[in-house]
C-alpha cells in the first residue's frame, strides 16, 4: 500500500502546471491575508512595514518536489530578506487528504528545519484560491507599489528540479534582482511543477 501511494505521488510530481489559469498573473494587484504561523501568531503582509515586497511560496510537507526545493527556498530568504524581499511560505494542502500537512506537522517541520521565514496554514484555502497556485511549490514575487502589492513574477523557483543543470535559470532570483535594480523582470512567469494542490469541495 505504501509503495502504491509513493508511486502515485511520484506520478503527480512529474506534472507541470501553467502559472495561474485563474488567480493572479503578472501585473495584477494581490490582496493581503492573515494566516496562522507555526508559532501560533497571526501574520499578514502588512506586518512587514519596511519590506519592499515578498517572495510568497505555496508549499507543503508531503510533496517530494516541495521538499527538493526546501533548501533553495531557505537560500532565497537568506539572500533577500535583508534586502527587503522576505520569503512567506504558505501550506494550503488539505490535512484530511494529506495528514503530513496538519498544523502540528507544519510546526514540527519548521522547527526541525529551523525555518527563518513564517510557515503559514491556509486552512480555509481562501488564499490559494485567490492567488491561483495549482502546484507545490509555486512562487509569487510581489512588489510594493503605489497601487498595492503588484505581482511581478509567478511560477517555479527555477527550471532545474534535480539541481544538476549548470545552465539552470533561477527565475525568482533573477526577478528579485531586477526589482532591486528598479527594472522589470525579463521573465515574469513560468510553469510551476510539483504536486497538485487539491481544493476542498465548496
Amino acid at each position: 500500500m505504501k509503495k502504491l501511494v509513493f508511486l502515485i505521488i511520484a506520478a503527480v510530481s512529474a506534472l507541470s502546471f501553467k502559472p495561474t489559469a485563474t488567480g493572479y498573473k503578472p501585473g495584477d494587484i494581490a490582496t493581503d491575508f492573515k494566516l496562522k504561523n507555526v508559532n501560533g501568531k497571526m501574520v499578514s503582509l502588512a506586518d512587514y512595514t519596511s519590506a519592499k515586497g515578498f517572495i510568497v511560496v505555496f508549499t507543503c510537507n508531503h510533496c517530494p518536489v516541495a521538499r527538493a526545493y526546501e533548501k533553495r527556498i531557505e537560500a532565497l530568504d537568506a539572500k533577500y530578506a535583508a534586502k527587503g524581499y522576505p520569503v512567506i511560505a504558505i501550506c494550503s494542502s488539505d490535512p484530511d487528504m494529506n495528514p503530513t500537512d496538519s498544523y502540528a506537522n507544519l510546526q514540527k517541520r519548521a522547527a526541525g528545519k529551523n525555518y527563518t521565514f513564517p510557515y503559514l496554514a491556509d486552512e480555509t484555502q481562501d488564499v490559494v484560491r485567490a492567488y491561483g497556485a495549482r502546484a507545490t511549490p509555486t512562487v509569487y514575487v510581489l512588489q510594493k507599489t503605489a497601487n498595492g502589492l503588484t505581482v511581478q513574477y509567478t511560477g517555479a523557483v527555477d527550471n532545474d528540479e534535480e539541481q544538476s543543470d549548470p545552465a539552470r535559470i533561477n527565475y525568482v532570483e533573477n526577478a528579485v534582482d531586477a526589482l532591486l535594480e528598479n527594472k522589470t523582470p525579463a521573465v515574469t512567469s513560468s510553469k510551476a511543477f510539483g504536486c497538485r494542490i487539491v481544493l476542498k469541495s465548496a
